[in-house]
């Protein structure tokens, strides 16, 4: 599928978000679809090397939800699509027990025939190994050499006590280039009330400070410090308050309170004429807002001024054009491809993000603008309430040039 690999042509890369938690509510309707276009991804780029990163496997009652998570395993990894990539390597944090370990993330590599020299990192060892044949790890993922993984600590997100974020990175060598792939869920917002709030909201003041507790991690001097690729979800949320102030300027604000607590409960935004027409209502978990083709059309470019959360880290992380729309929160209804729930306000939560070194390495100058595409999964049938993410690009020979630049800094750091 991938054909022959030459240096000319380079080595083709797949890196793939997707938040899964939808498929094992509904896994009869939903799996095969999000399974059919997952597929067709790889066959139109035909990788030599892709990476899966899936946050909430299991979905949320995990217990109830595990023999689905065996089966969703077992047909990635024995697909008639998936025949020619013969070494895989498949990381699920299943140890729903332990409270303060469990992640519920799903890292998934596979390594295509024709892809001769690839090594993983052995983070115990502190070297390279060869990856040789199939192998799927699970349970204590602490004890496993190969990845690196923690759970944020509790006090980041208090309100959510049975909280899963954090982090699992994993280390790759392939030709003369070593980079890290860490797949990532950060910290969601609680409430939409308090989110429109202030400006920046409070959750993303969380969010920032967990997401510099990662970027803090794998960069400290323990290890040697290389290119970078992190893809998860983020839960980045557009500014809430400038959003809303935007979409309803001329409209009146009418505040509902609670009859015994006297908290806010529900903030009606209605026309000041035309009969008064209520152009959204909020909630905690509530936002219905009249006109849903504003998320859709150019692909939401006009809203990408309130997604200002990235802009803290711009000279740690960078990213590719978006040009696909928000990818969350997608209505669960398989018939709705399109449809935004009314749950919260549209946003790109799921992203790949590059450090400078990692972005040199995808956009080097012999790489053709065309094969260098960031952009969504299935944007017309329902794949969940996200929307996967992918980035494809091809590393050409030579590139670890870019990768050594990126370590100098740590070479002439004392260790």
């Amino acid at each position: 599928m991938a054909g022959k690999l030459t240096a000319a042509q380079g080595t083709g890369i797949l890196l793939v978000t997707a938040n899964v938690g939808s498929l094992f509510e509904d896994p009869e309707n939903l799996q095969k679809t999000w399974l059919r276009e997952f597929y067709q991804t790889i066959q139109t780029h035909k990788p030599h090397f892709f990476a899966l990163h899936c946050q909430e496997v299991g979905g949320k009652n995990y217990e109830a939800s595990m023999s689905h998570v065996d089966s969703f395993v077992k047909e990635l990894l024995s697909s008639d699509v998936m025949k020619e990539y013969n070494r895989a390597r498949v990381y699920l944090d299943e140890n729903y027990k332990s409270q303060e370990h469990f992640t519920a993330l799903g890292s998934f590599y596979f390594i295509h025939e024709s892809l001769k020299n690839i090594q993983q990192f052995d983070f115990k060892a502190k070297k390279f190994k060869k990856v040789v044949g199939k192998e799927t790890y699970s349970e204590t993922l602490e004890s496993t050499p190969s990845l690196e993984k923690e759970k944020f600590p509790q006090d980041y997100f208090p309100e959510c006590k049975w909280s899963r974020k954090g982090f699992i990175r994993t280390r790759w060598a392939l030709a003369d280039c070593a980079f890290d792939l860490v797949n990532i869920h950060l910290f969601h917002d609680a409430s939409n009330l308090i989110a429109w709030e202030k400006s920046p909201s409070v959750y993303s003041g969380t969010r920032q400070k967990a997401l510099g507790y990662v970027l803090d991690r794998i960069t400290d001097q323990r290890h040697e410090r290389l290119p970078y690729f992190v893809f998860g979800d983020f839960n980045f949320r557009l500014d809430s308050k400038q959003v809303i102030e935007s979409l309803c300027s001329t409209a009146t604000l009418q505040t509902v309170r609670a009859a015994d607590t006297n908290e806010v409960d529900k903030l009606i935004f209605r026309e000041s004429d035309n009969d008064r027409k209520v152009v959204l209502q909020l909630e905690k978990k509530l936002f219905n807002y009249v006109n849903q083709d504003v998320f859709r059309e150019n692909n939401g470019s006009p809203l990408l001024e309130y997604d200002k959360e990235l802009s803290v880290y711009k000279d740690r992380l960078h990213e590719l054009e978006i040009s696909f729309p928000p990818s969350y929160p997608y209505s669960e209804d398989s018939s709705q491809g399109k449809q935004y729930m009314n749950t919260r306000c549209p946003a790109w939560c799921d992203r790949i993000l590059l450090s400078a070194s990692a972005r040199d390495l995808v956009l080097k100058p012999e790489n053709e603008e065309k094969s260098v595409v960031y952009d969504n999964i299935g944007p017309n049938v329902c794949m969940g309430d996200h929307k996967p993410v992918f980035l494809s690009f091809r590393i050409t020979a030579g590139a670890g040039k870019c990768c050594q630049r990126g370590e100098k800094i740590f070479r002439e750091a004392p260790l």
